[in-house]
């Protein structure tokens, strides 16, 4: 133990409700998610990752005009100045800024491999290079040396970063945004660039503008993919209120090809098809082949390439292309939905808002950019007056200057002369001069200008530049003064520069907006037709023709489990132990050869091989007019109304199961039928069928036979007038059909 160390000391223990510390501690957790990582500022719209990036790249010299840097370089730098949150969260926002597919106007010129629209990943940051956009630069970074925004520590307090970009353009709406905080989202489409300034140059021309005459500018969104809105009359409500669905469509043309035969060729798609869900579309299109959904369709190709999306659908000679087009809508990605929340950080909470708004707090912000710009720039002219009128009185009386100066014996003693007049210590060549001498009060700055001016600004050319400049200073401050005591002269300036960028930056809308009616498909008439089920024994399923059945009789009865008769537009219904009822078009089973494999029942239904066994499977029209029998585990029986399982679900609870019983019999229900009850000690009850009520699917049922403490039915079976059927019990035949009829809810007789 250390010398002096005091060990007496009582350990100090905080008391806090557990929940209390709980709670705040998600609520910290959550504010730092949502204004620290994944929701946009509303001011320049970019996350803090976003702004951290472009501002490295700034301070790099990272400039358009300037050679591309290694991305490596770029994401530690950010890192270790920045955002210390991992490599990967960076070079990923890096990628996106630069990705034309996803930004409405990309903010970083990439080189190199930054990924593509099908879903390509970028290459490593060690091989791909970058730069920053001329927009990027001009409108984004461009006057962050005129205090025109607040500067705050870093992490560690070692940097210097700016609280929030000095963007000129509205962004948020340019780019949009997308971002998962806790317990909220922000979703914000892209718009047109043109088309947004044109708008904030409406606002501020007219303050009390409302979101439709708004809309007259910013019709709507402008994806980067092009494609077509399809729900132009919702836009309004969604741009009122900040919340919504906007439904869009891919771009679809009708080609004509040699022969008569024509094709469909893809040119856009939805905003939200980027990426895998390209992938995804194209195996939709072949999933409906495969199941029959359409036979129009020869040959799909994805002929996309660097100049734009093209997806080619080779089509049979006379196929609708109409009704094809449309269930492509109603059936794949190519008609979407994007969620509309437009969710942003506004003095340092999220709000959600609607177009008007966001448009109000960027024009605000602009005139906040602009008071700050105009008082740094006045500032500095005003600094520059004093020096300019300092020079210039000093070249009226640059004879007396230059005698100060040869009589001083130092800097102090001339300087104080130049600012408050004292002579002391300073030899003149005659009183007058000394006089005259007393007589000067040059300001501190002006002193200093005039005690490092050069010999050369004597020149008669330098003192008329000298002029020139100051009329030049004396002009900016009246500019700058009436900007920043105008608010229509600072309006005025704030367009001229938004005006200009639209002139440089804006291309024409690629989305079109427009109300299209409902997708429609005019549903193929199936053919109705009898199929043979068969199911083997490790649960693959098929259907065959009957006519293959018939010549393959005897080996199918010898393979397949369960075999069954019925229509192919019929369902199989499914009925486990676990009291379930899975449900199955028998057109979704795979129909072809006798010695086709079949697909798992596990794959085409609800049913879980894992989980449940297979009690009775049957068709479902031939249970529709007929009764049910049910039995359980523990004895419990039912009758129930085939018609009741003519549901439109996939999965239905058959009936109600007690803990721990399961079901052990569904059978159709018989005239003259009795039922025999045999229970895991042996005991066997025989009862006739028709005492068994009648209950819903949903009931329990009623007790066939009393079972023993311990004991459970091992096997449920039923029997018609005049058949004969056997077990064997401990090495013994016991004949079902010479059981004594007995009553329900029995003990029945030990064997």
């Amino acid at each position: 133990m250390k010398k002096g160390s005091n060990v007496n000391q009582e350990e100090q223990i905080i008391r806090t409700e557990y929940s209390e510390l709980m709670q705040k501690s998600y609520i910290d957790y959550a504010m730092s998610v949502i204004i620290a990582r994944a929701l946009p500022d509303i001011r320049d719209g970019l996350k803090p990752v976003q702004r951290r990036t472009l501002y490295d790249m700034y301070e790099l010299g990272i400039r358009y005009d300037k050679p591309y840097r290694k991305s490596a370089r770029i994401v530690g730098d950010t890192m270790g100045k920045y955002h210390p949150h991992g490599d990967s969260s960076i070079y990923g926002a890096l990628v996106v800024l630069a990705q034309d597919f996803k930004m409405g106007q990309t903010l970083v010129d990439g080189h190199g491999n930054f990924g593509s629209i099908e879903g390509d990943g970028a290459a490593a940051m060690r091989y791909t290079e970058a730069r920053l956009e001329k927009l990027t630069q001009e409108a984004f970074l461009a006057d962050l040396d005129k205090d025109v925004v607040n500067f705050v520590p870093n992490f560690d307090e070692t940097e210097k970063e700016p609280e929030v970009l000095p963007v000129k353009v509205p962004n948020l709406l340019i780019n949009g945004a997308e971002g998962i905080a806790v317990g909220m989202t922000t979703s914000i489409p892209t718009h047109n660039f043109g088309e947004v300034i044109d708008g904030v140059i409406a606002y501020m021309k007219n303050p009390d503008i409302n979101t439709g005459q708004m809309m007259k500018y910013i019709p709507g969104p402008d994806f980067p993919t092009g494609g077509i809105i399809a729900n132009k009359d919702e836009l309004a409500a969604i741009y009122a209120t900040g919340t919504g669905k906007i439904k869009i469509r891919g771009k679809v043309e009708l080609e004509q090809m040699k022969g008569g035969k024509e094709r469909l060729v893809i040119t856009e798609i939805p905003y939200t098809m980027i990426g895998a869900n390209i992938g995804k579309f194209l195996n939709d299109i072949y999933s409906l082949v495969e199941t029959k959904k359409t036979n129009d369709i020869v040959d799909i190709t994805n002929q996309s390439s660097k100049e734009g999306i093209r997806i080619v659908i080779e089509l049979r000679k006379g196929a609708d292309a109409k009704n094809l087009e449309n269930l492509l809508y109603k059936k794949t990605k190519l008609e979407d939905t994007f969620g509309v929340n437009m969710l942003a950080v506004v003095d340092g909470r999220p709000e959600t808002m609607g177009i008007v708004p966001i448009i109000r707090h960027h024009v605000n912000f602009q005139y906040e950019l602009a008071t700050r710009k105009y008082k740094t720039l006045l500032s500095k002219e005003l600094d520059k007056k004093e020096i300019q009128e300092g020079l210039i009185g000093a070249c009226d009386v640059i004879d007396l200057i230059i005698e100060i100066l040869r009589g001083s014996t130092n800097v102090k003693d001339a300087k104080a002369c130049l600012t408050a007049g004292v002579t002391d210590g300073i030899r003149f060549k005659s009183a007058q001069s000394k006089k005259d001498a007393s007589q000067l009060r040059f300001t501190e700055r002006q002193a200093d200008a005039i005690l490092e001016m050069r010999l050369y600004k004597l020149i008669g050319l330098e003192i008329e530049a000298l002029m020139k400049d100051h009329e030049k200073t004396l002009s900016n401050i009246a500019e700058y003064e009436e900007i920043l005591s105008n608010r229509a002269a600072m309006a005025k300036v704030i367009i001229r520069e938004l005006e200009g960028y639209k002139k440089e930056y804006s291309r024409p809308r690629r989305t079109a907006i427009d109300n299209l009616e409902e997708a429609v498909v005019a549903e193929k008439k199936i053919e109705e037709m009898d199929v043979v089920f068969l199911m083997d024994r490790f649960g693959y399923a098929k259907t065959i023709d009957v006519a293959t059945y018939e010549r393959n009789k005897e080996a199918a009865d010898a393979e397949n489990r369960y075999i069954l008769t019925c229509k192919n537009t019929d369902k199989i219904c499914i009925f486990t132990n676990r009291g379930q009822m899975h449900l199955l078009k028998v057109l979704d089973l795979p129909f072809g050869k006798f010695r086709d494999k079949g697909t798992p029942i596990d794959n085409l239904s609800n049913y879980n091989s894992s989980e449940e066994s297979f009690v009775y499977i049957t068709n479902l029209s031939a249970i529709r007019d007929t009764k049910l029998l049910f039995g359980t585990k523990t004895a419990m029986l039912k009758v129930v109304d085939g018609a009741e399982f003519d549901v439109a679900k996939r999965t239905t609870a058959a009936t109600k199961l007690a803990d721990g019983d399961e079901v052990l019999l569904v059978t159709p229900l018989l005239e003259n039928q009795t039922l025999v009850m045999q229970s895991e000690k042996d005991f066997f009850l025989r009862i006739d069928a028709s005492v068994i009520p009648e209950k819903k699917k949903g009931a329990v049922g009623v007790r066939g036979m009393k079972l023993g403490a311990g004991d459970a039915l091992a096997a449920i079976y039923t029997l018609i007038e005049g058949e004969s059927v056997s077990v064997e019990v401990k090495g013994k035949e016991v004949a079902l059909n010479r059981l004594h009829v007995g009553n329900r809810d029995t003990k029945g007789t030990k064997k």
